[in-house]
């Protein structure tokens, strides 16, 4: 079984170094498999909001724990316009990580990472023709046996964890987006953005999106909470490629707690809920709509 930490949305600068002193001890005694952090490293792309980043990204590896994280939209510059449509996240790379489509492989595991933030929209994602071709590219040659997952900061279609709980924004090119993962077999999408905990399979969200369980996380550590959740990270153990258990990881105060948890199976054309969905915890049941409608 492998487990994975994940994070997203920590939004240094805008962070309760108690919450993230939390979650390092939290990781330091669960020791998951691997730490993926699904963007928004910074609130402003600032370099000394980089530097709290990096040295919170360097205490988890000095654990001895396997990182992977992918930029959000709040890591490229908002007010610096010169920067933002210049070198967008050259201080992510420089700080981070210089790959922005990180690739890691265990016995168990296949996980790429794929950047959605562009400095042409202040929020909303991008995926391009090329990272498609990467999605197939990386996942082409993976046992079959081994749980594939995709990282994004941005979900890949709408989903129904916008503000006021009205759909999302899909990101552009979101229906080629759908059907490369569905070529690479992808069992899992992670990502966040929205700050709110979810989980559901993507085809009872969108018809054609293939066979992958949509996970997001709330915000990690950062002060921006919203939908009166509080700090939170998701847990996910990965018995096999086709049975899955989310378990939400909350900040309760003084320390992060195992809360709520959701197991799915995958029956071969879709994931099913394995226990009742608990209500108000974050596993949302999405209707079923037409690609054309997201």
């Amino acid at each position: 079984m492998a487990r994975i930490a994940h994070l997203s949305d920590l939004h240094f600068g805008a962070h309760d170094p108690a919450v993230v002193a939390g979650a390092e001890a939290w990781l330091a005694e669960k020791r998951p498999d691997l730490v993926a952090v699904s963007g928004d490293f910074t609130q402003r792309a600032r370099s000394d909001e980089y530097r709290e980043a990096a040295a919170f990204l360097d205490r988890i590896e000095a654990l001895g724990l396997a990182t992977l994280g992918v930029p959000g939209n709040h890591d490229v510059p908002l007010y610096d316009v010169v920067r933002r449509f210049t070198r967008p996240l050259d201080r992510y790379r420089r700080f981070i990580d210089d790959d922005l489509c990180p690739w890691f492989e265990s016995e168990t595991l296949a996980v790429l990472g794929i950047n959605t933030a562009r400095s042409l929209t202040f929020k909303d994602g991008r995926i391009s023709h090329a990272q498609m071709a990467l999605i197939r590219e990386r996942f082409r040659a993976v046992p079959k046996d081994r749980t594939r997952i995709l990282v994004t900061h941005h979900p890949l279609f709408a989903m129904p964890i916008g503000e006021a709980d009205a759909p999302s924004e899909a990101v552009g090119r979101h229906a080629e987006a759908l059907q490369a993962i569905a070529d690479a077999g992808v069992h899992i999408l992670l990502a966040g953005h929205f700050h709110r905990s979810f989980t559901e399979s993507a085809r009872r969200m969108v018809k054609n999106a293939g066979p992958a369980l949509v996970i997001q996380a709330g915000t990690a550590t950062s002060t921006r909470l919203r939908h009166g959740e509080s700090q939170s990270f998701n847990l996910i153990h990965a018995e096999r490629n086709d049975r899955i258990e989310v378990q939400v990881v909350a900040w309760d105060g003084a320390a992060f707690r195992e809360g709520s948890r959701a197991a799915f199976a995958f029956d071969g054309e879709n994931w099913q809920s394995l226990s009742p969905s608990p209500s108000g915890e974050g596993f949302g049941v999405g209707a079923v709509r037409d690609e054309a409608a997201v």
